[in-house]
């Protein structure tokens, strides 16, 4: 999958805005943006708005045993971001895109946990890669790559019922496994659509990237509108690298044909 390239280490007056007292150390995934101080993690703000409803919603968060999530950290005046950079404290555990099926059970905890959160405004003003390639694969837009390997499944595309909440959508890699412990959730880009459509993401990201059998689809497909939904994960992934320079047909292509070919 494209990776963005890494950004600049968070400066010294960050470091000392929240507290920060070792040189940091870029962490892996997170889209390159991510780095460790100590028992911190510090990345740069997306948007401010998205930042303090994100960190406000994990803030006070209930503990559950189905999952556990990074906490956000204040900043010394208070705010959820300081100087361009926001931080949260670290979790332990080590992702795993070969466990689909526990990342998938994970977030369908996480977004239960979620289900009566309104629709934060933020998501109408977002713009970048990844929102524009959503818009799209939920027909808010027609303004598709010109990329072949999109056509058949905009064409596929029809409207599904269920209900749109707040979820996380891009959970494969962003799933931690301790022993011992629940799942922790980490890094969490939210968009307001069905749960199950983050379900699809996973997926279509393990089959795509990480050799998982097509039996995947099986075992999850009591999901409402499960093969809609696995198009538009799959209308996401495609526009999301086309638009950034390019999308890699031989990881597609057979995940679009075992898609399209269950009617």
């Amino acid at each position: 999958m494209s990776q963005s390239p890494a950004s600049a280490a968070p400066p010294s007056v960050v470091l000392t805005a929240f507290g920060a007292a070792e040189a940091p150390a870029l962490l892996p995934g997170c889209r390159g943006s991510a780095w460790r101080s100590g028992a911190l993690v510090l990345r740069p703000v997306a948007t401010a708005p998205e930042t303090a409803w994100r960190a406000g919603v994990l803030h006070h968060l209930p503990e559950t045993s189905a999952f556990r999530v990074g906490r956000p950290v204040p900043a010394a005046d208070g705010s959820w971001a300081a100087h361009g950079w926001e931080a949260w404290r670290l979790i332990g555990g080590s992702s795993d895109p070969h466990r689909a099926d526990d990342v998938i059970r994970a977030g369908e905890a996480f977004h239960a946990a979620l289900a009566d959160l309104p629709r934060p405004r933020f998501l109408g003003l977002r713009d970048n890669p990844w929102s524009r390639a959503e818009r799209l694969a939920w027909q808010e837009t027609d303004r598709a790559p010109d990329y072949p390997l999109l056509k058949p499944l905009l064409a596929a595309l029809r409207p599904v019922s269920a209900p749109a909440q707040i979820i996380h959508g891009d959970l494969l890699g962003n799933v931690l496994f301790e022993p011992g412990l629940p799942p922790a959730i980490v890094d969490w880009p939210p968009y307001w659509r069905p749960a199950g459509w983050a379900s699809a993401v996973v997926a279509v990201d393990a089959l795509c990237w990480y050799e998982a059998e097509p039996a995947l689809l099986d075992r999850w497909a009591h999901l409402p509108d499960w093969r809609q939904l696995l198009v538009r994960a799959l209308v996401f992934r495609i526009a999301t690298p086309a638009t950034l320079g390019g999308a890699e047909e031989y990881a597609y292509r057979p995940v679009v044909d075992l898609v399209l070919d269950r009617g």
